[in-house]
């Protein structure tokens, strides 16, 4: 598996295909599985991904303090230089799609498109969206991961979610699942009190051609979030995703192809 050294930890990444440069990454508590299992880079175009700090196979923990959107767009750019790439493609699913948002207007002579999947963020910290994610995180402190995921299951929290989203609440319940999640635990503590940015008005600042994508029924990925980002970022592209809760096949399939004609509309002939 190949690595880099940053910042005293070794950041897993994967980078699949030849061409115009995509960078496009995981959400909270995913790796760069989640990337590869979804999407598959067309010809011309090369796939790449980083397991975050507190997530995957990127180890040690390191500073805590470190675990922020912005330490994470940072850990971008330096694999990117670190792979001589000096501009790409940006995106997320997510909590990646937040890291996504940071980097473009932290380093915006970096970036020459862009993909947000799923945003869970806009430009506040801590969205009622995402608390469900620091109700997790103490139940693990409190509890451990296995207790912690026992007593997750028989809250009211969980109970609601599962009436209306089980997707939604089968996939809160693999935070508890990881190898790591006690030593990660911080990661769901401070990144739901994060944000990409804390203007909206700065995505009018952002030039390059930009996809969002969004679909409904889902609470931790506001439908809304995705119209409120398409309208923010001039001359956004939005398509609408079928929900999990629909049907996952239709899911996967329309993010490959909604991707996928984005990038070939745009990006055919840049390496």
């Amino acid at each position: 598996m190949p690595f880099f050294e940053h910042d005293g930890l070794n950041f897993h990444y994967l980078d699949k295909g030849s061409g115009a440069p995509f960078f496009f990454q995981h959400g909270l508590g995913g790796d760069v599985n989640q990337i590869f299992d979804l999407f598959q880079p067309p010809p011309g175009f090369r796939l790449l991904a980083f397991d975050s700090r507190a997530h995957g196979e990127t180890r040690p923990l390191g500073d805590p303090d470190r675990i922020s959107l912005a330490a994470f767009a940072d850990d971008l750019r330096v694999l990117m230089d670190y792979l001589q790439i000096q501009r790409a493609i940006i995106g997320g699913i997510s909590m990646g799609a937040a890291i996504a948002q940071n980097f473009v207007l932290r380093y915006p002579d970096r970036v020459m498109g862009l993909v947000l999947s799923r945003p869970a963020w806009v430009d506040r910290p801590h969205p009622e969206n995402v608390a469900v994610f620091s109700e997790i995180a103490r139940a693990i402190r409190q509890h451990g991961a296995e207790r912690g995921r026992e007593m997750f299951i028989q809250s009211e929290r969980h109970r609601e979610i599962r009436r209306e989203f089980a997707n939604t609440a089968d996939s809160l319940l693999t935070q508890f699942n990881h190898p790591r999640a006690e030593e990660t635990v911080v990661k769901l503590e401070r990144i739901p009190n994060d944000a990409p940015n804390r203007d909206l008005s700065d995505l009018s600042k952002i030039r390059v051609p930009t996809l969002v994508l969004a679909n409904r029924s889902d609470p931790i990925h506001p439908f809304a979030y995705g119209q409120i980002l398409t309208r923010a970022i001039p001359h956004a592209e939005f398509k609408e995703l079928t929900s999990k809760s629909v049907s996952l096949e239709h899911h996967e399939r329309e993010v490959q192809q909604f991707i996928e004609e984005f990038l070939k509309r745009h990006f055919s002939n840049a390496e």
